[in-house]
């Protein structure tokens, strides 16, 4: 499994993208937008749910963190079944984020990538997309990292998604010949 962390607008999605054309197995790919989308809308905007704010903040509630527990859980049994996993995420709460994904994953054997880009940058991109709420950039950059421990990092401010899935690759390539 490769658990992908990095703030809105890092290049994680097409760092995915690149990983399932790079590596030699087919690999799943699972992201917390896809989550999001899959939530009724009413949790949007809701205390209970998930709330953007207009200065790009994210606010978490609780029926969010219950149906992220069911999905996360129900992602590692599906690691745990035989599948190859690549997951998309946002750490909004730095190392409690990924503390609460090393209960789901269990004894799993999982690769811990941080994916870094520098605000200004995320910032442009987050402005190019036109999908997400200004300033989320900014604000994800550097805190979704604040405590979490990386087995590899990547940096998408001056290196394209081909590059960098081709880094994860070459870890996951020789963990698998040890």
């Amino acid at each position: 499994m490769i658990i992908l962390n990095g703030g809105s607008s890092a290049g994680k999605s097409a760092i995915v993208r690149s990983l399932q054309t790079v590596l030699p197995d087919p690999w799943l790919a699972f992201g917390v937008d896809s989550l999001i989308d899959a939530m009724p809308l009413r949790m949007q905007g809701s205390d209970a749910g998930i709330e953007f704010a207009p200065d790009g903040g994210v606010n978490i509630g609780a029926d969010f963190r219950t149906l992220e527990g069911a999905w996360a859980t129900g992602i590692a049994a599906m690691a745990r079944a035989g599948a190859r996993i690549i997951v998309d995420d946002v750490f909004l709460s730095g190392a409690a984020a990924q503390d609460r994904w090393r209960t789901f994953v269990g004894d799993l054997d999982v690769l811990w990538v941080g994916v870094h880009c520098a605000g200004p940058v995320a910032e442009a991109r987050e402005a190019a997309r036109g999908d997400r709420v200004t300033g989320m950039a900014a604000k994800q950059a550097t805190t979704v990292h604040d405590g979490v421990t990386y087995d590899l990092e990547v940096d998408t401010t001056r290196t394209d998604s081909q590059t960098c899935a081709r880094t994860i690759a070459a870890r996951v390539t020789t963990a698998v010949q040890v």
